[in-house]
Order: C-alpha cells, then structure tokens, then sequence
C-alpha cells in the first residue's frame, strides 16, 4: 500500500520557521519525484517545491524563493520542506506528492504526480 504522511505543520508567528516531512512507504522513493504543494481556503492548489529527478535541481516559484528549499533522503525515503521566514500568507494546508513520471524537457514542470498524503496544516500568524 502507497503511504505519503506529512507532518511538521502548526502554528507559527511571522518570520518563523517550521520543517515538513513526508514519510513515505510502498512505492519506490528514488525513482519518484516529490514534489510541495499548498491549498488556503479559497484559493487554488500551489506548487511550491520540488526536486527533480531528471537533473537533480531544486524548482521553487518566486512566492517562497529564497525561503523555501526541499531535501531527500532515498536511504529513508522521505523528503523535508524547511521554510524559512514565514509570512501570513503562506498558512495553508501543505501537501507532498510523488510522481513517476517527469519529462525531460521540463523537469518539475511537467510531473505526473501519482500519489498524495492528507497534508499538514500551516499557519503563519502576523
């Protein structure tokens, strides 16, 4: 059976940090991509991290450059997402995502994302 758990989530003034996990089970973890991504009330699904397989690059959009960066562990098989000067805006419920397949051309553009965990609540408070 497929297991993708995040935790680290919680509450967290502005400026804050907090580290994610994503443990994961039944699937294997070093020919996946994992990507990051994030959902608020309202608003639609987010991409905010990912590692790619294909060239082994860190891809962040510009929302959380500089404060958020992903790591793996294949010995694990688990992935973190420490983020760093947090703001109001990113309180979301986040969540990880493992994909087989990644295009070459556009590595952590174009995923296929296979599985998902139930996700992490963030929220940041100013």
């Amino acid at each position: 059976e497929v297991q993708l758990v995040e935790s680290g989530g919680g509450l967290v003034q502005a400026g804050g940090s907090l580290r994610l996990s994503c443990t994961t089970s039944g699937f294997t973890f070093e020919d996946y991509t994992i990507g990051w991504f994030r959902q608020a009330p309202g608003k639609e699904r987010e991409a905010v991290s990912c590692i790619s397989r294909v060239d082994g690059s860190e891809y962040n959009p510009g929302s959380v450059k500089g404060r958020f960066t992903t790591s793996s562990n294949n010995a694990k098989n688990t992935a973190n997402l420490q983020m760093n000067s947090l703001k109001p805006e990113d309180t979301a419920i986040y969540y990880c995502e493992a994909g087989e397949y990644e295009s070459p051309s556009y590595p952590c553009v174009d995923v296929s994302f296979d599985y998902w965990g139930q996700g992490t609540q963030v929220t940041v408070s100013s």
